[in-house]
């Protein structure tokens, strides 16, 4: 019997952190591995049989996991690993759609005669990140990218998963509601009050009867995902809709003075990224995670686009300025900053003409830390301070 397959891959490394850990130091192999000590970045799979989770805070991350071998960040081996897993995607097909530095959705419609069935391109994917990287990597192939992101995901750890297209809905009907995109653990809770478990039983409400539950926009969103309905296609080239940074904080208590320091370094390293890859943004976000594991988001629209440091600054203090209470009340283990509604450098400037104050300091900073470093120069407040961890990125 004919079988078809989709031609979209969904490629996700299994547990990337602690995968190129245990790649390098071959006494890790096997064993439970925990990357960062005071918030957990990264858990191998043999801690997260034990309930290790990513962003879990390290004591209690110790306790579920007293075997566990706790290792130092490394963000350039990682930033090596993750360039030589997308050079082996780009050899696979030239449509590659990075998500992130460990995952990529890949298109290879139209390879079949030169490269074999999809699942056939699949396997020898994985097997190419193996030989060459010394990585174990997950994959998902379906006719969507929301079906073969959820293939991927059930697959994991380092496994292969094809849905046939006569199969998608007998393979998607019975995963639990968690498996779609926009389903969160209040959306999960408001399902379950209703006793709809499964996407089978969703996909049986209706969408009249979801957009009355959730929402227009999420109950036509759910609606058109349970019944595999995911129009996008594979994007080559879109440059990204946001710039952000973050900074784990640990559990211990931090004064408003050393938040505020915290966020001046996060704003400076997002401006200057921005100002380097041409962009402006109008939304600035700022992020917020509490002791709970609880998070919480505060967000200011500018009346128009910038990269100006002091701009946007200025709005992510204001935001953080109302969420003092509640850091007060709950504490806090993480703060982060984005700046959304990227577009182009140029802008049309209102009138009358003025030139913007500090865009020449702005200039003159990015230059000294282009020559001599992104250490070479800091704000007075960040003095003695580590900058915290930079998160390995895909490319601006």
């Amino acid at each position: 019997m004919f079988v078809s397959e989709g031609t979209i891959l969904h490629a996700d490394l299994d547990a990337f952190y602690a995968s190129v850990e245990q790649r390098d130091d071959p006494r890790l192999r096997g064993r439970p591995v925990i990357v960062g000590g005071g918030v957990v970045l990264a858990a191998s799979y043999e801690a997260k049989a034990a309930g290790v989770r990513t962003a879990m805070g390290g004591r209690a991350a110790r306790q579920l996991c007293p075997d566990a071998i706790v290792v130092e960040p490394r963000m350039s081996a990682y930033t090596q690993a993750s360039r030589a897993v997308f050079e082996v995607f780009r050899q696979t097909t030239p449509a590659v759609e990075g998500l992130s530095i460990d995952e990529a959705f890949l298109d290879v419609s139209g390879l079949r005669r030169i490269a074999g069935p999809p699942s056939e391109i699949a396997a020898g994917l994985r097997e190419r990140v193996r030989e060459r990287v010394g990585l174990p990597i997950t994959v998902g192939v379906a006719r969507t990218k929301f079906l073969a992101k959820v293939a991927s995901g059930v697959a994991k750890p380092d496994g292969l998963l094809v849905v046939p297209t006569e199969r998608e809905l007998q393979f998607l009907h019975p995963l639990p509601v968690e498996r779609l995109w926009g389903v969160g653990t209040v959306t999960a809770a408001k399902l379950r009050d209703r006793r709809i478990f499964t996407v089978g039983q969703l996909a049986g409400l209706g969408e009249a009867t979801l957009v009355s539950l959730l929402g227009r926009a999420a109950g036509r969103h759910l609606d058109a995902l349970a019944h595999n309905r995911d129009p996008r296609a594979v994007q080559t080239g879109k440059r990204r809709g946001s710039m952000g940074a973050q900074r784990a904080l640990g559990r211990e208590p931090r004064t408003p003075a050393a938040l505020d320091a915290m966020l001046a370094g996060l704003v400076d390293r997002v401006t200057r990224r921005m100002r380097a890859a041409g962009r402006t943004g109008r939304t600035v976000v700022l992020r917020l995670r509490f002791t709970d594991f609880t998070r919480a988001t505060r967000s200011h629209t500018l009346p128009r686009a910038t990269s100006h440091t002091q701009t946007i600054l200025d709005a992510t203090r204001r935001l953080l300025k109302s969420a003092l209470p509640m850091i007060e009340e709950r504490g806090i283990t993480l703060i982060g900053i984005s700046v959304g509604n990227l577009d182009d450098r140029y802008v049309q400037l209102p009138l009358p003409f003025a030139e913007q104050d500090g865009v020449a300091l702005d200039a003159a900073l990015d230059a000294v830390r282009d020559r001599f470093g992104s250490a070479a120069i800091t704000r007075g407040v960040l003095v003695g301070q580590g900058p915290g961890l930079e998160m390995p990125m895909l490319p601006d």
